[in-house]
């Protein structure tokens, strides 16, 4: 098995699901536009991909030992490649909710695969930080492409004509699909139980540690605060900001390319910083620019704008809020998968899926209620509540780390 070639895989497998995850926000754009949907309805394609990742991942997460990381991400890449063309004919919002629960369904198998075989192939704690930010980083990548790709798909004489981006995204799975079906790796873990229902077990014992819950708290408030406010960018840039379709859509990009710079930077900077003052500066400086960037933001004077350049520099720094938030997930699921067996690791992994999926879910929802009926303008400052409480729980965290 060639570490390399398997690093190229998982990069792979997470750029080409990171493009299809996080198109929910630009979905549930185009469904207001498109579809005659309001704010909260089209914020229930959010659930529609959270909820079965959770599930799933709750479900197979314990058995994937047993079928193979690489039999379990081939039959995610194959599904998504046919929910892709099915969207394509679909063209609706139903087949848009089908198309996210299959997209969610895949993912779980992915993630909990590529979660999985990290710990596999690094020797060490640094080495397994420095990967698992690095997969993240590029799964932050394949997010700011989504945000330039489905607008050059766009069209003000066919309304349809972004659905052609799907035909794209259907040869990119496919050809994820064929690269890892001729990568040769083998699994090299161990079976966590001695049957299905002994690794099932193993994975609710390993809910009862302190530290787990503490952790899948710490993950549930993150995924929170970061899908709240990426799927609901560009709805803001659109309704706050007045800027065009296509112009409020490559905006959002800024926050996914500040989350890929953070996550890469992280897996350098935490080789020489304890992670805990990593992330506590990281929190407080979110927390900053939501109290005194936001403000400036939300009472900016738009003039008529047809390209970025036409959007003044204070438009631009909400979405840095990206850079500061990036490092938490990969840090906290690295020390928490580090200081865990390696035949723990893909039932940890099912948990923090599961736990992410459904504060992604919540995240949105809650977002979409809060545009809806507080206003677009005000909806992002309630982050302030999960992150004040994710500050807490980091040193919570470290305490029972330092104990395990």
């Amino acid at each position: 098995m060639k570490k390399s070639t398997v690093k190229i895989a998982m990069y792979l497998n997470y750029f080409v699901f990171a493009i299809l995850l996080n198109s929910v926000g630009i979905v549930i754009l185009k469904a207001q536009k498109n579809y005659g949907v309001d704010e909260l309805q089209a914020s229930v394609l959010e659930a529609y991909k959270d909820l079965p990742i959770a599930i799933v991942s709750f479900l197979i997460a314990s058995f994937l030992p047993r079928l193979g990381y690489k039999k379990a991400m081939l039959i995610g890449l194959a599904m998504v490649s046919v929910a892709c063309i099915s969207m394509y004919f679909g063209n609706s919002f139903d087949m848009a909710k089908v198309l996210f629960a299959t997209v969610g369904v895949s993912f779980a198998l992915i993630k909990v695969s590529v979660y999985s075989l990290i710990g596999t192939i690094t020797e060490n704690q640094q080495e397994h930080n420095s990967l698992m930010s690095s997969i993240e980083g590029v799964f932050m990548i394949g997010i700011a492409l989504a945000y330039f790709l489905f607008p050059a798909f766009n069209s003000d004489a066919n309304p349809d004509a972004w659905l052609n981006v799907y035909w794209l995204l259907a040869g990119i799975s496919l050809l994820s699909f064929g690269f890892l079906f001729f990568t040769k790796f083998e699994n090299q873990t161990d079976i966590p139980g001695v049957n299905l229902v002994d690794d099932f077990e193993q994975m609710f014992k390993l809910f009862a540690k302190l530290l787990t819950i503490v952790f899948v708290i710490s993950a549930f408030l993150f995924v929170m605060i970061e899908q709240g406010i990426m799927s609901w960018l560009p709805t803001f840039n659109s309704k706050v900001l007045h800027l065009p379709e296509n112009i409020s859509i490559m905006m959002a990009s800024i926050l996914a390319i500040s989350l890929a710079v953070g996550r890469l930077l992280a897996g350098v900077i935490t080789k020489r910083v304890n992670w805990i003052w990593i992330l506590s500066f990281c929190i407080v400086a979110a927390m900053l620019i939501v109290i005194f960037v936001l403000p400036k933001t939300v009472g900016l004077d738009v003039k008529e704008i047809n390209s970025l350049g036409d959007i003044p520099i204070i438009g631009f720094a909400f979405p840095l809020v990206g850079l500061f938030i990036a490092p938490i997930y990969p840090l906290l699921n690295s020390v928490v998968l580090s200081a865990l067996p390696k035949k723990l690791h893909s039932s940890m992994t099912g948990l923090i899926v599961v736990f992410s999926a459904l504060g992604g879910t919540l995240g949105s929802r809650v977002i979409g209620y809060l545009f809806k009926n507080e206003g677009p303008e005000n909806a992002f400052y309630y982050t302030l509540i999960p992150m004040s409480l994710l500050l807490i729980s980091f040193f919570i965290l470290k305490k029972l780390t330092a104990k395990s």
